[in-house]
């Protein structure tokens, strides 16, 4: 049994995290202070007896004995990461700071939930991990793009000058239960407005393209990162290369739900990418052959039954 650190295991892809961790025999500490985390999505973890809930902020050293880090403390959705930019900043770079801090003390492993906004509006496609990216350092997003840039720098400058055993894997989007309806993604944005019959929010053009992975394949990926022998500290990318326009989601969120929802476009938001897409080959070499295996399709009519029971539970106003 391992004794694992989960920070931002509350968030909608660390809950998943902590759930898989529990489930293959260790001991789970999950950090959150519930800026975009939320009890309901770790409330079925809480009778576990290896788990145990902390509310704690990152910007704050953490003590712990631990064997594992898992560092996901960031909001990543540009509503949540824009409303506070500066506060953004500090929890990429103080929470890395300080986790790494702590697994210098502890001689603990540590891996850096990174990110593939690191490539900004990217002129190499698909992305390889050797691209060094395309990034307005003063732009709106840059609150999360630079400090997501900073957490790596400081990762690899621990491993440099401390020796300590790092990973970073760069997290390509990802959808999948436990995402937050109000969270401002794109996926999360047209199911709901789909469900409640609502237009479909569409900026741009539409062409513009994403990768979208399910929570379990990135999760996976994640856990067998790692798992990967000391020395091989990555940047590894973890998402899906199959690529989709804006248009093509929408419409499969309307076939999947049977909405007669309309699309409705709105100009693009400054700095917004217009193609995104993973080179997996690292991935698939280094991580025991790991590819996703949930396709778009099936992993949004998972997502889709999930917001259908959160939608449900909404209180309802009762007109006079």
């Amino acid at each position: 049994m391992k004794r694992i650190l989960v920070t931002g295991g509350a968030g909608f892809i660390g809950s998943h995290l902590c759930a898989r961790l529990l489930n293959e025999g260790n001991e789970v500490i999950c950090l959150d202070n519930y800026f975009t985390g939320n009890k309901q999505n770790i409330v079925d973890l809480m009778h576990h007896p290896y788990f145990e809930l902390v509310r704690h902020d990152v910007t704050e050293p953490f003590m712990a004995e631990v064997d594992e880090i898992y560092n996901l403390a960031c909001p990543a959705s540009p509503v949540h990461y824009q409303y506070n930019p500066i506060k953004t900043m500090k929890t990429s770079v103080m929470g890395a700071i300080n986790t790494l801090g702590l697994a210098k003390r502890v001689r603990a492993k540590i891996l850096q939930a990174s990110t593939s906004e690191v490539y900004g509006d990217p002129y190499v496609h698909p992305q390889p991990e050797s691209y060094w990216g395309n990034v307005n350092t003063i732009g709106p997003r840059s609150c999360y793009d630079e400090g997501k840039r900073c957490a790596e720098t400081l990762f690899m400058d621990y491993f440099n000058q401390h020796n300590i055993d790092i990973k970073i894997v760069r997290i390509f989007n990802t959808y999948g239960p436990n995402m937050n309806p109000n969270d401002g993604r794109v996926v999360s944005n047209f199911i709901v407005q789909a469900l409640k019959g609502e237009e479909i929010t569409i900026f741009g053009s539409g062409n513009q393209t994403r990768s979208f992975q399910y929570v379990d394949n990135l999760v996976d990926g994640m856990v067998r990162m790692m798992g990967t022998q000391r020395g091989f500290t990555g940047p590894v990318n973890i998402g899906n290369p199959n690529e989709f326009t804006m248009l093509e989601l929408a419409q499969t969120i309307l076939d999947i739900t049977g909405s007669s929802s309309k699309l409705s476009f709105k100009a693009l938001p400054k700095d917004d990418p217009q193609q995104r897409r993973p080179d997996i080959a690292i991935a698939k070499k280094c991580l025991d052959g790991w590819e996703p295996n949930i396709q778009l399709r099936e992993g949004l009519t998972k997502t889709i039954q999930y917001f259908e029971e959160v939608l449900m539970q909404e209180p309802q106003i009762v007109q006079a």
